[in-house]
């Protein structure tokens, strides 16, 4: 294929995690011709692989990261009017323990992070003092807490975070190819050619205006190998593990436990049926596609746990886990748990343009897609500003993003709809979730069912506008259905996926 032959866009974007999915919302939305590559699937690495909250980050402030925080939390309260159906406000127990943090710096830092996070409201209501002999939260912990702190921050479904960012640049005509990798570009004084590898091996040769490189954990390497642009950022990738256990209490708070190292470790409620603990912070040089949690993580996740509950976690009662690399900018800090989890974009108008992602963090991706867009317009004759910071995601325009209000009259007009499965639709879905049963009258309509609650009409949805092309697409990020399926029932689900896709 010829240079002339070649499809061209404005932007074209190299990565499918949040931040390559944030940026090509933004620049679809403003105009700009947009391709969008993801080598895997959207959010196949770092960005499914959180601990899935939205916040500002509590213990940053002990490391002066105000900024950071202040800028996170102010994103913590656009993304819950955003997408109210997969981001939630979520209560966190934080039990005292006085040898490792004295009350007067854990009252100073809840203070400070209410103040940064702006008026309090009824969904993130402030901080207190909490009274754990008689707090609901206080009956799984071990006797000797008695005293502790409450505060607010917020949960996120991340793939499908990803996912839904994806979705609305691609109606707002961006172009989105998974499975498809960037093994080649050459800079010119005006375009970028580029070589793609599709998912059936074939190549294609694209051109850009201007190149995005958000590849996450391979954003220096793929300055050093693909795109040959010497570069002054280095990041230092840090490997991330969770665990997740049957359920250990009854309540809807989470935990934040602090350990002997100063690090803390969550424990959250997860899937109505288990707990999710996490994370680790260990250095990691090995292959960011494939990161696996170690033993000696496991572990230290379990003793982690057991300081705090009545019942002591044991590494076989572990259910599943999964690991993450976090790309963060390599500030020379002596410990993993210190390094900045802020971001820089490194633009180099050296020719045509070249974007660089180093570091962020989840909740900060909207922002982070803002200021890239808004240094990248100029570059491209774009004269639309940021419009982001008012919207609604796919799925999120539900009234007064009252998700329950909603839920409610989603259920009350399908009686024949259990409401457990109900209730995963519209949590995972908000509005589309009209998309999936519209034409149905009974449970039958739904079509084949796999496995757990998942039906043929789900799938087909998640086919035809979310890119799943395999059982795990499905199972493990646009749901977490994984944990109820059986080998059985994963095997009739790819066979059927096959087909459909290959219909």
């Amino acid at each position: 294929m010829t240079e002339a032959e070649a499809p061209t866009a404005d932007l074209l974007i190299v990565g499918g995690g949040i931040n390559g999915a944030a940026i090509a919302r933004d620049a679809a939305g403003r105009g700009l011709s947009v391709l969008l590559c993801e080598r895997g699937d959207i959010a196949s690495h770092t960005s499914s692989a959180s601990t899935k909250l939205i916040h500002g980050g509590l213990r940053y402030l002990e490391q002066f990261e105000f900024a950071l925080v202040g800028k996170a939390l102010a994103e913590r309260k656009r993304l819950l009017r955003m997408a109210p159906h997969i981001i939630w406000p979520l209560r966190f127990v934080l039990p005292h323990q006085p040898h490792l943090r004295p009350a007067w710096m854990i009252r100073i830092g809840l203070f400070l992070y209410d103040r940064l996070g702006g008026r309090r409201s009824r969904e993130l209501p402030g901080s207190r003092s909490v009274n754990l002999r008689k707090h609901i939260a206080g009956r799984p912990l071990r006797e000797e807490f008695s005293r502790g702190f409450v505060y607010s921050d917020a949960w996120v479904q991340d793939a499908r975070l990803c996912v839904l960012n994806a979705m609305d640049a691609a109606e707002r005509g961006a172009q989105v190819w998974v499975r498809t990798a960037c093994i080649g570009a050459e800079r010119g004084a005006r375009h970028w050619q580029a070589q793609l590898r599709g998912p059936d091996g074939a190549l294609r040769q694209v051109r850009a205006r201007a190149l995005v490189n958000a590849t996450g954990p391979w954003a220096a390497s793929f300055l050093d190998q693909v795109a040959h642009v010497a570069h002054q950022r280095n990041l230092r990738l840090i490997k991330g593990s969770h665990i997740v256990v049957p359920r250990l209490f009854d309540h809807d708070h989470a935990y934040i436990f602090q350990q002997p190292d100063r690090r803390i470790v969550f424990a959250i409620p997860y899937e109505h049926d288990y707990t999710l603990i996490g994370t680790t912070d260990v250095d990691y040089r090995e292959d960011p596609s494939a990161p696996r949690i170690s033993a000696q993580e496991i572990d230290y996740l379990c003793a982690a746990a057991s300081r705090y509950f009545q019942r002591p976690v044991l590494a076989e009662d572990v259910v599943w886990t999964y690991s993450g690399v976090r790309p963060l900018l390599d500030d020379d800090s002596d410990k993993a748990s210190q390094v900045t989890r802020d971001y820089v974009l490194d633009l180099d108008r050296e020719g045509a343009p070249l974007l660089s992602v180093f570091g962020g963090k989840i909740t900060t991706a909207r922002k982070l897609a803002e200021e890239a867009c808004d240094s990248l317009a100029p570059l491209l004759d774009n004269r639309r500003g940021a419009w982001t910071g008012a919207s609604k995601l796919p799925g999120g325009d539900l009234p007064d993003a009252d998700f329950e209000a909603f839920f409610e009259d989603f259920s009350l007009r399908r009686p024949w709809l259990p409401d457990p499965l109900a209730y995963r639709l519209c949590r995972n879905y908000g509005s589309r979730a009209l998309r999936i049963v519209e034409s149905c009258v009974r449970l039958e309509d739904l079509g084949e069912r796999f496995g757990a609650d998942l039906y043929r009409a789900e799938v087909d949805y998640l086919i035809d506008f979310e890119w799943a092309r395999t059982a795990e697409d499905i199972l493990w990020r646009r749901s977490k259905l994984g944990l109820r399926f059986d080998a059985a029932g994963r095997d009739a689900l790819q066979r059927y996926i096959a087909q459909r896709v290959a219909a």
